[in-house]
């Protein structure tokens, strides 16, 4: 896999999701405004009321935490917590923070209730089609390949265990891969707003890829607000707009995150059923939830399932979802009930 791809990869769910003014604006103005890159992807706190002497101290602050969270979480550094969970051949229970304990025990929850399509346990078939640290392949996996990989996965192979006040997870399959990459960004966003919490910060917008979540108001005193972007390459390309109310957002797409194979174009986004890429019409799923974490896991569901299986879960399940799709030669949006309690502006979409 050369650097440049990766690179790719690493800023394609960055830019889904861009904090707003307003359609023609990307940046708050007059926040004070922190960057950095975290877990193969960039992260953004905007901050109000906040002295500039302090600038210094909480990028610190931010950075540290992050490159704790991704020692933690990491499945391309081989000595994290999660990698040597994954290298581990036995079943005896493994011990593990709190903190993963709790996002393995909620990925498990929404992979039931997406019916397996939101499944952490597919790392053998994300490193086989080339978007983990193994390199991309050089010819599209046979049937055999797939086959090989998807029987090393399966949510029922994985356990989380509270014991005496002690986290653990369990495995009873040895080949069994854990990737959290479809749920770290939306853990380290809520990580970061804990963190401005602990500094006595009660107003901001924090953001790790895809995943934003604010409190408070901007610098101007309005609600922060989230812009959601058209399916293109067009960075400031606006879908609609969001006024997050303190929630957490999230935003899976396929259109950004692939490469071309044998003439074919490569999602990054594996059915776990088929072990392959998925090829349906949805393109972008976006989910509001009351934590970033929560939205992350939902909408890598909603992606895998297509536009209108994710449709039906949303409403069935009263989720705050706005889906973009392919319609003719352009894209068509739907958005749930729940959602339109956020939206504040829209370029039109289809009714429930």
């Amino acid at each position: 896999m050369k650097a440049n791809w990766r690179h790719l990869i690493s800023l394609a769910a960055a830019f889904l999701l861009v904090a707003c003014d307003n359609p023609q604006t990307s940046v708050q103005q007059d926040a004070m405004v922190l960057e950095g890159k975290t877990m193969g992807t960039y992260w953004r706190v905007s901050l109000a009321g906040v002295d500039n002497s302090r600038r210094e101290a909480l990028q610190n602050a931010i950075q540290q935490q992050l490159n704790n969270d991704d020692h933690e979480l990491s499945t391309w550094k081989n000595d994290s917590v999660l990698s040597r969970f994954n290298q581990y051949r036995g079943s005896d229970p493994q011990p593990v923070s709190d903190n993963m304990a709790d996002i393995v025990t909620l990925a498990l929850r929404i992979g039931h209730q997406t019916g397996g399509a939101m499944d952490i346990t597919i790392g053998p078939l994300v490193n086989l089609w080339g978007f983990g640290p193994d390199k991309q392949p050089v010819s599209t996996p046979n049937i055999q390949q797939i086959d090989a990989a998807r029987a090393l996965t399966g949510l029922q192979h994985l356990q989380v265990i509270n014991r005496a006040g002690e986290s653990y997870l369990q495995k009873d399959l040895p080949g069994l891969y854990v990737d959290l990459s479809t749920v770290g960004e939306g853990f380290a966003t809520d990580h970061l707003a804990r963190l401005m919490e602990k500094e006595g910060i009660n107003n901001y917008l924090v953001s790790v890829g895809g995943a934003v979540l604010t409190r408070g108001q901007n610098a101007q005193g309005k609600a922060w607000q989230v812009a959601i972007q058209k399916p293109t390459d067009r960075e400031n390309a606006v879908q609609a707009i969001v006024d997050l109310q303190g929630h957490g957002i999230s935003t899976s797409g396929s259109y950004r995150n692939y490469y071309e194979l044998d003439g074919k174009r490569i999602s990054h986004v594996i059915d776990p059923v088929t072990g392959q890429p998925i090829q349906h019409r949805l393109v972008s799923a976006t989910v509001i939830a009351t934590t970033a974490l929560e939205a992350d896991g939902w909408d890598t569901g909603l992606m895998v399932l297509g536009e209108e299986k994710a449709k039906a879960l949303a409403l069935r399940d009263k989720l705050a979802v706005y889906l973009i799709y392919k319609q003719g030669d352009g894209f068509a949006s739907w958005m749930s009930p729940q959602f339109k309690a956020f939206i504040q502006s829209d370029t039109g979409s289809d009714k429930p």
